[in-house]
């Protein structure tokens, strides 16, 4: 069974539990030229796989958006590694575990909950690029995403955080909705554990921009494992 060190340094984000964390800056936003066009809400319930890269760190994310019951989940296969399922409530509690036999399971609790749907309210608009293939509206938010957007269909393409992690859109169902039988964590995140606390600037201190105060209070951080 993994240590608390190991499963903790081993646990890749996802790409929604990265602007979760940093939700608080998305609430902003900014004077942008009325003629420029604007990003397309998200759906309120979707289904996307998305190939992930960050230098060579591959990841495939089977990912489900559900605002209407307030939740959001991230399947997360990297290459030759686990399998984890990053679970996320508009409660702002959020389950990332295993389903073999080690039985791990890390809970955060978080201020703030899901992406809301129009997330990109004021981003920063570039013009036009093509992406793999597609001619794609850019925008760019707070210095931390870039975000391609089909022209013609509205559906995303691609995206690009500061981190050097990027997002291809692989499959994009609107309406597609996940059994609410699969949204479901294993009883033993449910295990009392030891609660530990730590603040934001602290977890996440390789992936924030510097210069800014960003997020406010700590994140609860419950192992069990």
């Amino acid at each position: 069974m993994a240590s608390a060190t190991n499963w903790s340094n081993s646990n890749p984000f996802s790409l929604l539990t990265l602007l979760l964390l940093l939700s608080p800056l998305f609430h902003s936003t900014t004077a942008s030229n009325p003629t420029d066009p604007t990003p397309t809400p998200w759906p309120h319930q979707f289904h996307s796989i998305l190939f992930m890269n960050r230098t060579g760190n591959l990841q495939v994310v089977d990912l489900w958006y559900d605002w209407p019951n307030g939740r959001n989940f991230n399947i997360i296969q990297a290459q030759l590694g686990k399998l984890k399922y990053d679970l996320e409530w508009n409660n702002g509690t959020s389950y990332i575990y295993t389903l073999d036999s080690d039985k791990e399971c890390r809970v955060l609790h978080f201020e703030v909950g899901i992406l809301r749907p129009d997330w990109l309210d004021g981003a920063n608009y570039l013009g036009q690029r093509y992406m793999d293939g597609f001619l794609c509206n850019v925008w760019e938010k707070v210095d931390f995403i870039w975000y391609y957007e089909d022209v013609e269909t509205k559906r995303p393409v691609y995206w690009e955080f500061y981190t050097g992690f990027k997002g291809h859109v692989m499959t994009f169902e609107v309406g597609k909705v996940l059994e609410d039988s699969q949204w479901q964590a294993p009883v033993y995140c449910f295990k009392k554990a030891e609660e530990e606390k730590t603040y934001l600037f602290q977890s996440m201190a390789d992936l924030v921009p510097s210069g800014g105060d960003l997020v406010r209070g700590p994140i609860n951080t419950s192992l069990q494992l």
